[in-house]
């Protein structure tokens, strides 16, 4: 799906107590309601205050001004419309880009970097909605959205499961560490879990969010493309390009069932108009440009330096001061980070608007011996060296003209260097590619190739005890519908993604094509 763990619960991600509001206060708050829907098994209360987030957000929803098809039977020929806009639209973004136009959303592959981390609240629910739908799996009108949540859970297998696919995405590159995030960021995640928990009451709604959900949209088109420039696997995102197109896949099916349950659920009229609503839904919380354009490299470096401050405050000697200040004073007061990283500045730690390799700091961070080796993750890394590119280097009045000459100079010949050496992501993965096949008919097996592709998965259950009692307690069950509705528990959106939830979808679409 193209807008978007209780072991493995995305929800869990995100301790309980740094919720932003009271778990029970009246008018549900997105993060404290995703946090709760995101367990294993969440409680009445949180279905209920789910419930009313709905009529709020549906109401909220009727305010914003969007294109709509006038009534059902315009939808076609509205959705075909949409589609070959967004394709017209994106070519000429690569006619742009091919006459030389810089990229239009990352300036960094930090700025890309801290994208996929706003935006993980909501791909990490990816598809939760459908999952109220399973309880209808013998019912043929919902036999296209059911199928639509097993494609979303990569049909039981974890290299195509939609949610593990983009946190593995997010952990290889450092930028898994959301929790900070305030309520703005969960708004669209929680309305996704909330109609995953409440959907029998809302289906017109659920159907047309869906609608709106899988319709192509500009830019993810855009988005892949240039995390493959920047060296980041974009494969989350080529996924739902081609999965959701609207010829055989999810945008076709999605069309399909607004117009196949229209005689199932209308109601005086009623139901296009609460498709309609469910539509509108797609536009709340923060929107993809939104993510973008809020990246401020030293107001997320601030964030990051807040966010060590708990372990931080206590791990330095006497001897560390700056400013007149020990780093363990620094830390103590997660406020004071900026103020310390202008007296780091001035001490000499940083040579901003330099390569990051001239700073002092940063040589602490690289290497296996270096005294802060391992504190900073590989994104955290890029938004600090964005940070002291960005900057004006310190520099005496009477020699200003000149330094900044030289900085001018040195960011030119920087760009000229990355255009010369930048490899895509996709272009890598070739060579790497050639590489092993090359090796493998030498009979000689790379390190790396063992390493990247693990033993196989059938292999890993033949061993797993719980795999095999979940077998065991199936086939025990005297019916169908008992073994369906067990399975379908175990495809919520805070299990499907583990190793139990993806058996359970491998035996669920099974059992449904049987």
């Amino acid at each position: 799906m193209s807008s978007r763990n209780a072991v493995f619960s995305s929800a869990q991600s995100v301790p309980a107590e740094r919720s932003d509001c009271p778990i029970d206060a009246v008018a549900p708050c997105p993060k404290g309601l995703y946090q709760a829907l995101g367990a294993a098994q969440p409680g009445h209360d949180a279905i209920a205050r789910a419930a009313t987030f709905l009529r709020q957000q549906i109401t909220d929803a009727t305010q914003i001004d969007v294109e709509l098809p006038a009534s059902l039977a315009a939808t076609p020929a509205w959705f075909a419309a949409h589609n070959q806009q967004a394709g017209a639209a994106y070519q000429v973004y690569l006619g742009e880009r091919r006459a030389g136009a810089p990229r239009k959303y990352f300036t960094t592959r930090a700025h890309a970097l801290n994208f996929l981390q706003l935006a993980a609240p909501t791909k990490l629910v990816d598809g939760a909605w459908l999952a109220a739908l399973l309880p209808r799996w013998a019912d043929p009108d919902f036999t296209s959205l059911i199928r639509i949540y097993l494609e979303e859970l990569g049909d039981g297998v974890a290299e195509k499961n939609h949610v593990g696919l983009y946190r593995k995405l997010i952990t290889t590159y450092g930028c898994d560490q959301f929790g900070g995030l305030d309520d703005a960021y969960f708004v669209q995640g929680a309305i996704q879990l909330a109609l995953a928990h409440c959907g029998t009451d809302f289906l017109p709604e659920l159907v047309g969010f869906n609608l709106g959900y899988e319709q192509l949209p500009l830019h993810l088109l855009i988005t892949a493309y240039e995390l493959n420039e920047l060296d980041i696997d974009p494969y989350y995102f080529t996924l739902h390009v081609t999965i959701d197109n609207a010829v055989t896949g999810h945008a076709h099916d999605a069309l399909q069932a607004v117009q196949q349950l229209a005689p199932l659920l209308d109601d005086g009229g009623a139901y296009w108009r609460r498709v309609m609503q469910g539509y509108r839904l797609n536009f709340l919380g923060r929107s993809t440009a939104d993510l973008i354009a809020s990246y401020q490299p030293e107001q997320e470096l601030i964030r990051i330096l807040q966010s060590k401050c708990g372990v931080g405050k206590n791990m330095h000697s006497d001897y560390c001061r700056v400013g007149g200040k020990t780093i363990n004073s620094w830390l103590s007061e997660p406020g004071q980070m900026g103020a310390m990283l202008q007296e780091l500045e001035r001490a000499g730690w940083f040579v901003r608007g330099a390569a990051p390799e001239q700073s002092r700091f940063w040589r602490l961070l690289q290497g296996e011996r270096a005294e802060m080796f391992g504190v900073f993750s590989a994104y955290e890394q890029a938004v600090l060296a964005d940070w002291i590119r960005a900057g004006a280097p310190a520099q005496a009045a009477n020699d200003a003209g000149e330094r900044a000459s030289a900085v001018v100079d040195t960011v030119a010949q920087r760009t000229q260097t990355e255009k010369v050496r930048s490899v895509s992501y996709r272009a890598r993965q070739r060579a790497t590619t050639r590489t092993e096949v090359a090796a493998v008919a030498r009979n000689r097996t790379p390190r790396a190739l063992l390493r990247n592709h693990p033993a196989d998965q059938s292999g890993v259950e033949i061993g797993n005890p719980a795999l095999r009692s979940l077998e065991q307690r199936i086939a025990a069950l005297p019916s169908k519908h008992e073994r369906m509705a067990l399975l379908a528990s175990l495809m919520s959106p805070a299990l499907h993604h583990s190793a139990t939830g993806l058996m359970a979808t491998r035996m669920f679409a099974q059992l449904m094509r049987n």
